[in-house]
């Protein structure tokens, strides 16, 4: 049976210790805690933050984030692309985010500022509007992906491939230009 929380706030909880109750949980906030390795699936989480909170490799097969923070968490390996797609928004800040994947997501304006996303998976996925601040993105798979009117000013060690991507309007800075060369093979001194 499935339990209903709102507004609540659930600190140093570790998961495998003590589960998480499987549900709903509506604006609420998780302070300090440990879903590694943990089966979130089927869990919706709509307008709820995550403070350094850790999701290494937690299953997230149908699970809802609707309108979700997370700031300084840790999500090395999580397959985001076993998430419900319905209504999915999510927002990273100060997260490492190492061997992700948002294969073929719609994830219009999501942002992520001072992120780690080496390694990530973005193929296919929908960026648009999207913003990556401060982030390092290197070896990180952009192939099919609609980065139009995305934000990549200050991100670092991108390599993006113009011919393989829908890329109208996105913003680039010249420091880090090169990283939409690489794929051409071409010596830039």
């Amino acid at each position: 049976m499935s339990i209903f929380k709102e507004n609540e706030s659930f600190s140093n909880l570790h998961h495998v210790e003590k589960a998480l109750p499987i549900g709903e949980y509506e604006y609420c906030d998780f302070t300090n805690c440990d879903f590694s390795n943990a089966d979130l699936s089927a869990y919706i989480f709509l307008e709820c933050a995550f403070d350094n909170c850790n999701f290494s490799l937690a299953t997230l097969q149908k699970t809802a984030f609707k309108d979700v923070k997370f700031t300084n968490c840790n999500l090395l390996g999580v397959n985001f692309q076993d998430c419900d797609p319905f209504l999915l928004e999510m927002h990273f800040k100060d997260c490492h985010l190492n061997l992700v994947s948002f294969f073929k997501l719609k994830l219009k304006g999501i942002t992520f500022k001072n992120c780690n996303l080496q390694e990530a998976d973005f193929m296919e996925a929908d960026l648009t509007d999207a913003v990556f601040e401060h982030c390092n993105l290197s070896r990180t798979t952009f192939e099919n992906t609609i980065l139009e009117k995305a934000d990549f000013r200050t991100a670092q060690n991108y390599s993006i491939n113009p011919s393989r991507n829908r890329m109208r309007k996105a913003k680039f800075s010249k420091e880090n230009i090169t990283g939409l060369l690489d794929h051409f093979n071409l010596n830039i001194e």
